[in-house]
């Protein structure tokens, strides 16, 4: 013979059977949360105003690059030169790559299919290790002449010695440390958070 005990609710009192399972919330959802929907809505806000702070903090460095170049148009052309294409133009490629990557991992844990999910996250993480590689040879190449940011700027050698004539090659090469010092900073947040 079943029980009956009386429980409040939110229309008044009802009456509950001993064969009845009390409710339990969704083990994801967090204590602070009222539902799965009001956290994926926080989630999602969260990651717009992400995106947002994002946004701003590369327009600024854009926009600081783009005043620098219009006011010293020959100095920034002439360090622009001695970058190097091929790695600049690869590591982009790879950046692509690794975003459809993230992308397809998404669709499908979507999909409920956990492994190529797991695959896609792997080839994200080895794509994200090549852009870091690519990256220390870009800037290794640099730093052995001498192109270092701010005060620290003495270029020698054959490729990078006229930059000494430029009085604004520095300014070049401080913003392109900073914006692919962010940028690499970024990509190892993201292999930590995959991992």
């Amino acid at each position: 013979m079943a029980t009956e005990t009386q429980t409040a609710s939110p229309q008044g009192v009802r009456e509950q059977t001993a064969t009845e399972v009390p409710h339990h919330p969704p083990s994801h959802l967090k204590s602070y949360f009222v539902s799965s929907e009001q956290q994926f809505d926080a989630a999602k806000l969260g990651m717009w105003i992400f995106l947002i702070t994002e946004i701003l903090l590369f327009s600024g460095m854009f926009v600081a690059y783009t005043v620098y170049r219009a006011q010293h148009a020959h100095a920034f052309a002439e360090a622009s030169h001695t970058l190097n294409w091929v790695m600049g133009g690869g590591n982009t490629l790879v950046l692509l790559a690794s975003s459809l990557t993230v992308a397809l991992s998404i669709h499908y844990a979507q999909k409920n299919q956990q492994r190529k999910a797991a695959w896609s996250l792997v080839v994200t993480t080895g794509l994200a290790l090549v852009f870091m590689v690519v990256k220390y040879f870009e800037w290794t190449a640099k730093f052995e002449h001498g192109v270092f940011p701010g005060e620290a700027f003495n270029p020698h050698g054959s490729h990078y010695e006229h930059l000494n004539a430029l009085p604004y090659a520095r300014q070049f090469f401080s913003i392109y440390y900073v914006m692919t010092g962010i940028h690499a900073l970024h990509v190892l947040i993201g292999v930590g958070l995959i991992a």
